[in-house]
């Protein structure tokens, strides 16, 4: 499936009262998974724990 046909699915499958924003926020959230999904196949992923590491740095003096 092509990118256009999965975003004329995701439109397809709002109601058909959807706004302009509902609809653009539908796309928008389409995009991200399909981008975290590519990250996960080329293992572009961080565990919990080096999440939770480098979220506890922010809080370091540099």
């Amino acid at each position: 499936m092509t990118p256009k046909d999965h975003l004329i699915r995701a439109i397809q499958d709002l109601p058909a009262d959807s706004t302009y924003d509902e609809i653009l926020q539908e796309l928008a959230l389409a995009r991200m998974i399909e981008r975290g999904l590519a990250d996960s196949d080329a293992g572009r992923i961080l565990s919990q724990e080096e999440m939770s590491a480098w979220v506890d740095s922010w809080d370091e003096p540099e």
